[in-house]
């Protein structure tokens, strides 16, 4: 005789719907890493400009030509925040990022950095 025992196991709906959230997961990062990929390009122009000279005009000149090798598109070097801080040279810069779900929906991403 076999025993009879409660089934266990996830049911078609069940299925569906997690299949959907998954989707839609996936969707969304396949969006999203484009963004967080420019960012750490961003990142790194940022570092390097920041040791290009010592003055303005020359991180910004060195920013635009490493933007223009990396394509980068949401900073442009006149965008950067350049100050001094204890006698070294920080290059800031701040964007945002609009990633379109559905319809009016958006999701929005903040991206902001500095140099080292």
């Amino acid at each position: 005789m076999t025993h009879a025992g409660k089934q266990r196991g996830i049911t078609l709906i069940g299925l569906i719907f997690w299949g959907a959230i998954l989707a839609f997961l996936v969707i969304i990062g396949a969006q999203a890493v484009p963004t967080a990929t420019e960012y750490f390009a961003i990142q790194k122009a940022v570092n390097e400009a920041a040791k290009a000279g010592p003055t303005v005009g020359d991180i910004r000149a060195a920013y635009s030509k490493m933007a223009d090798v990396d394509y980068i598109s949401s900073v442009r070097a006149q965008d950067l925040d350049i100050t001094k801080v204890n006698d070294k040279v920080v290059v800031s810069f701040a964007y945002d990022k609009e990633i379109r779900i559905a319809g009016p929906v958006y999701l929005l991403i903040k991206y902001a950095g500095h140099s080292r």
